[in-house]
């Protein structure tokens, strides 16, 4: 079913070339962590043609390796929860990061490789928003520029920036974030009002990211979350949502009606927020930030997860105590007008060292997200199955 705006037809037009005002962080936590920021700049993003991957067996189906998708074929994209490489420079990954993602390269291999970067990757430009000396319960990471390397060995392509960590060393912590993603060949999507698209096989896929944090798109303001969803149908065949959504901590799992707050903070009505972007032409919302996995539903045929969790947290930086340390990698197919086409969840989990490891054996994360789906969603949740295929109900 499909009760999205038509999409104009787009393939064949000239490279698209959006603008985008400045992205800012301001605070939050990560378990018991706690922070604020605040600052402006501007960047542009064009439309980026992702080289075919494979895709490995676990994953669903992609369409064939030709230079477009056809009508009745799909695209896959992955996605993951948050990833904290390291923070220099007491808290930096064993022989400097090689290898971080080895374990889980091969899971991760899809048509579109999309994450959340949940830290700058800077030098010690920029003051730190915790001050000097650090405030009390106030948590500042970075990693080496050079850390953006890492992310393309692991196959990742386009990184999500709107979240409570991405402004740690403030303005100028951003741009080499920014910077350094560009200079490795990485899209990035986040700030306020922008748009990335990639094309894939000949299918334009819009991404826009959101937080509750000023300088990115305000999951808060549903009026103007609904308008960068409009406008993105008009550029891309395929719209996903990244969202930096909902409260912290092991016990929020379940996703309930209404908002959440943490710290003083609003951190958006999960539900709400998703069905509303779907209502204005979203394809898929990618939810992070409760650094626990959440339950996944269907809304007008399309899929939300509502929290992948936590995928990476180098040098010790995420808590991995009991259930924040299970995440997983998110595969979703897509026809090229956005209708859902299969699905499949890989759990993973953060080993004593932080770094993201496949759960083949246990797939525990599974298990719990289609516990949490079955309890939060009913007749709205996602089929779930062993295996780790996603189908709508019913």
């Amino acid at each position: 079913m499909n009760a999205h705006p038509p999409r104009r037809g787009l393939f064949g037009r000239p490279i698209l070339t959006v603008t985008i005002a400045a992205a800012v962080l301001a605070s939050a936590a990560i378990g018991g962590v706690a922070l604020a920021d605040r600052g402006s700049e501007k960047a542009t993003a064009g439309v980026w043609k992702v080289p075919p991957s494979p895709v490995p067996e676990s994953a669903p189906a992609a369409a064939p390796e030709t230079e477009s998708a056809t009508v009745g074929e799909s695209i896959t994209f992955s996605a993951t929860g948050d990833i904290i490489m390291g923070s220099a420079p007491n808290k930096l990954p064993a022989n400097d990061g090689e290898g971080f993602f080895d374990s889980v390269r091969d899971a991760l291999k899809s048509d579109l490789v999309m994450g959340n970067l949940e830290q700058p990757l800077t030098g010690d430009t920029g003051a730190s928003k915790c001050g000097t000396p650090p405030r009390p319960n106030c948590f500042a990471f970075r990693s080496p520029p050079a850390y953006a390397g890492h992310l393309v060995d692991a196959g990742f392509e386009l990184m999500n920036t709107a979240n409570n960590h991405s402004k740690d060393f403030g303005a100028q912590g951003y741009r080499n974030t920014v910077e350094a993603l560009e200079k490795a060949g990485l899209k990035h999507t986040g700030a306020q009002d922008q748009i990335t698209v990639a094309e894939v096989k000949g299918v334009r896929v819009a991404v826009v990211g959101f937080s509750s944090y000023a300088g990115a798109n305000n999951l808060n303001d549903l009026a103007a979350a609904r308008a960068v969803i409009k406008k993105a149908t008009t550029e891309a065949d395929v719209v996903v949502v990244q969202v930096h959504m909902g409260a912290e901590g092991s016990d929020k799992g379940h996703v309930k009606p209404g908002n959440e707050t943490f710290f003083g903070e609003n951190r958006g009505d999960p539900i709400r927020f998703s069905h509303a972007v779907i209502d204005a032409g979203a394809d898929a919302v990618i939810g992070h930030g409760p650094h626990v996995l959440r339950g996944m539903e269907f809304y007008k045929g399309r899929l939300i997860a509502y929290s992948l969790g936590n995928f990476a947290g180098g040098g010790k930086t995420l808590s991995s105590a009991g259930v924040l340390k299970y995440g997983g990698i998110l595969h979703v197919s897509v026809t090229r007008d956005g209708e859902f086409a299969g699905g499949r969840f890989l759990s993973t989990l953060m080993n004593s060292a932080g770094k993201p490891v496949r759960d083949s054996d246990n797939e525990r994360g599974l298990a719990r997200v289609r516990e949490l789906a079955a309890a939060d969603f009913g007749d709205t949740a996602a089929t779930i199955g062993e295996d780790g295929s996603i189908a709508p109900p019913g």
